[in-house]
């Protein structure tokens, strides 16, 4: 996932910053098991760095279903990970462990410094059941529980601070633009440091050791290494356009993938079967990574080829989720509506399929306009993640603001980084004339994505809204916006130190 130019300078000193530890004379790279000279909340500070610019970029995507998806993928992993000691208390409580999905079409993801994950959506389209991408989830935060990421910095050290800095950005931007990706790290001692940031064999042996037995232990099967590996390894003979990075900073050899195989024999399993849910979720990120009108087409008419009857049932339905999502992206409402009664007709035996239709169906009546399909359609009492926010967006739509700023508020109560409840509250107590709680809201939102400076801006301007005596804002209120924007302040000031 590529970095936005404009923060480039300001992140490059920040990294710079954080990765100025002087190592002892004649420090070799740690042995693994090692954690390096970067603490854990330095690490974490050079995360939120890195984050912070990914919350910017253009192709960051915070899709309510896919992201719930990934994460009945990711908890267990962490939950496993704690059970075999991997995650330690200190990385647990230090560490963000949050994964961010990036609309990219290529084949990556990529663990960096503090617990954050990058997942483009084009990897997910690819996978063919839960088991492959949980394989990848589980190799990445290895890197992460085995303080890779630490290691490698402390060996970095040797090289100056500045092109450590130039080479996080340079490997990032790599992702969609090699040429502008090569200019951050052009010469001869930006190419030494590059592949000293690369993960080292030993270390992609360790990560692929400990994840897949984080994987097995959280309940996925084994062949999910296996087949993934394989399905990477054939993509590196076929394919050479740029769209596989992960193959260039993962290179799968064949001893590792002959040591998967070894070990899934010696493992208890089932074999994989494809589920309807995860094939729906592949052609979502299918259309959500592939947003050009003649990718959408091919999507559509793939549901009406000859031989769609002859696939299997899951292949199908995600066959028809995604020609249904493209068709309402190019704005065909016939087509739309017969791939929907199609989509549905299928999706009827299998619970978690039928959800994700009805969740489907009342985001493309929201597309349309009607805002009253929506609460028919969708179970507005439901307390999960999608449900709440495509109810909340109807609800005000429909003049029951109220009602969705109380359920909203309840759920940013336990979930108070999730940045997209916290704006959508904002304009449910917008539509009330509630402008302080309005402000705050939106405060928040930018806490949750890191974005510092504009948090203090808007809760400044709620600060002067309150002295005028206008928007509506009790006591209460006014005392959770002076104690918010005194945290924000202190965390900008520790942000300037860094620097």
């Amino acid at each position: 996932m590529p970095v936005l130019s404009l923060g480039r300078r300001a992140l490059a000193a920040t990294l710079a910053a954080l990765l100025a530890v002087a190592p002892p004379a004649g420090a070799q790279l740690p042995t693994l098991g090692d954690s390096g000279d970067v603490t854990t909340s330095a690490e974490r500070k050079l995360g939120e760095s890195i984050a912070r610019e990914l919350y910017r970029d253009p192709d960051y995507i915070d899709d309510p279903v896919l992201v719930e998806y990934v994460q009945s993928l990711w908890q267990p992993l962490l939950a496993a990970a704690r059970t075999r000691g991997e995650l330690t208390s200190e990385m647990d409580e230090r560490f963000a462990w949050q994964v961010l999905l990036g609309k990219d079409r290529t084949i990556n993801a990529f663990a960096l410094p503090g617990g954050w994950m990058g997942l483009n959506l084009g990897l997910v389209s690819i996978t063919a059941n839960r088991d492959e991408l949980a394989s990848v989830l589980a190799h990445e935060l290895s890197h992460v529980t085995q303080r890779h990421i630490s290691r490698l910095v402390t060996r970095g050290n040797q090289q100056a601070p500045w092109m450590l800095a130039a080479m996080i950005l340079g490997a990032m931007a790599a992702t969609r633009n090699p040429q502008a990706g090569g200019a951050l790290m052009a010469g001869g001692q930006a190419l030494a440091a590059q592949q000293q940031l690369n993960f080292s064999r030993d270390m992609e042996r360790e990560a692929d050791r400990i994840g897949f037995g984080v994987a097995g232990q959280a309940g996925f099967q084994p062949q999910g290494f296996v087949t993934m590996f394989e399905k990477l390894q054939q993509a590196a003979r076929l394919n050479d356009n740029g769209n596989y990075p992960y193959l260039r900073t993962h290179p799968m050899t064949s001893e590792r993938i002959a040591d998967m195989q070894s070990r899934q024999q010696l493992a208890d399993h089932k074999p994989v079967q494809p589920t309807a849910e995860h094939a729906l979720m592949a052609g979502r990120a299918r259309v959500f990574s592939n947003p050009g009108v003649d990718a959408l087409r091919a999507m559509v008419a793939e549901a009406d080829a000859s031989g769609f009857a002859a696939l299997p049932r899951p292949r199908q339905l995600g066959i028809l989720y995604a020609a249904t999502l493209a068709a309402s992206r190019l704005r065909d409402p016939a087509a739309t509506r017969r791939l929907l009664a199609r989509l549905d007709a299928a999706a009827a035996s299998d619970t978690a399929a039928q959800r994700l239709a009805r969740l489907l169906a009342g985001e493309i009546a929201l597309a349309e306009g009607d805002a009253a399909r929506v609460l028919r359609t969708v179970d507005v009492e439901s307390k999960r993640r999608p449900e709440l926010l495509l109810t909340a967006q109807a609800q005000i739509q429909t003049g029951k603001a109220g009602e969705a700023a109380q359920r909203l508020q309840t759920w940013v109560a336990t979930q108070p980084r999730d940045a997209a409840a916290w704006q959508l509250l904002s304009s449910a107590y917008g539509a009330q004339g509630q402008s302080v709680r309005a402000v705050r809201a939106d405060a928040e939102a930018r806490v949750a994505q890191l974005d510092y400076t504009a948090a203090l801006d808007r809760f400044k301007a709620a600060q002067d809204l309150v002295r005028k005596g206008a928007g509506g804002a009790d006591y209460i209120e006014a005392s959770i916006i002076d104690t918010r924007a005194r945290q924000v302040e202190s965390r900008l000031r520790e942000q300037a130190l860094e620097r």
